[in-house]
């Protein structure tokens, strides 16, 4: 199986400790976002996690304990945008940042490191040409420590447009996209970096902009010098590439409080949920009640154990 840690919440930059202890008690139980009674077990045994993705906007926390990660194969998809803290508050500054991704990349190696550039939004500050000069910026810093960047413009929820009411924002038309893309391409092209977009429906190949799979089993095969039989996850929009993997965080949990985040709702619930926290509870966080129903997760290895091990 893959773990996704996590889509929900950023695990690396809150929740390390947590994290480790899952890995050193070998199970994680999570909650089911749609049911919070639905609990289920998930078995962390490096016999059946194949890889871990991290998602993540700040991994400094975990940068001195990697080595307890050895039995795992893992890689991290690190968002790192042009935005200030007028829409990224709790961020840390980019210098910090870059110095965190090159940190990473050197322990880890460029290809399990994935710069992810998104979303993209369109503001009276960060304008177009804003996007252009600081994305150059920051592919000359970054390029020799990755090799890809995946990009995505925003998707105005509900909860995003309240977010960003206090800040002048444009739609972004398909005209938009197109010379954005452009641009971004060049640019990543100049310094030796594929790009590609994240569960976007527009078609930019003539840009050479391909759509991305964040948990991507070609990536994971080449890490694990093996082959994957996995499909495409259901769960996901029908625009994202990504494979099967089960998610171990929790919703309303990340204190980056970006205006574009669709993960949190609002920042009482996550003040309060904040507030259960325990880095040593199976749950990210409050604990089990008599009303929790707890399944084992049916999990398995995608690695496809008839094949040899393979050389890409």
């Amino acid at each position: 199986m893959i773990i996704s840690a996590s889509r929900r919440t950023d695990i690396p930059a809150f929740y390390s400790e947590w994290f480790f202890n899952r890995i050193k008690e070998g199970y994680v139980l999570v909650r089911n976002p749609m049911n919070a009674h639905q609990v289920s077990r998930i078995d962390l045994s490096p016999d059946l996690v194949d890889c871990i993705v991290f998602w993540t906007k700040n991994p400094e926390p975990m940068l001195s304990r990697l080595d307890e990660l050895k039995n795992y194969k893992y890689y991290f998809q690190f968002t790192l945008t042009s935005y200030d803290e007028t829409i990224e508050p709790n961020v840390p500054v980019k210098m910090k940042l870059i110095d965190t991704f090159i940190n990473l990349s050197n322990q880890i190696g460029k290809e399990r490191v994935i710069w992810r550039y998104d979303p993209i939004i369109l503001t009276d500050v960060f304008t177009k040409d804003c996007h252009y000069k600081r994305f150059e910026k920051l592919a000359r810093h970054l390029s020799p420590y990755t090799n890809k960047c995946v990009i995505s413009f925003v998707d105005l929820y509900r909860k995003t447009e309240r977010n960003l009411k206090d800040i002048e924002f444009f739609p972004i038309t398909n005209c938009d996209m197109e010379e954005i893309a452009k641009i971004l391409s060049d640019i990543s092209l100049k310094y030796g970096l594929s790009i590609d977009t994240c569960s976007e429906s527009i078609n930019l190949e003539k840009y050479h902009i391909g759509h991305s799979k964040c948990v991507d089993d070609q990536l994971i095969s080449k890490i694990l010098g093996a082959k994957l039989t996995i499909e495409k996850d259901p769960n996901q929009r029908e625009t994202c590439g990504c494979v099967k993997s089960i998610d171990i965080g929790a919703y309303n949990t990340c204190t980056h409080e970006c205006l574009y985040c669709y993960a949190n709702f609002s920042k009482n619930t996550v003040a309060k949920n904040i507030s259960q926290h325990n880095s040593k509870s199976p749950l990210l966080f409050g604990e089990l009640t008599e009303s929790d129903q707890v399944k084992d997760r049916d999990m398995k290895s995608y690695i496809d154990k008839q094949m040899s091990i393979i050389n890409f």
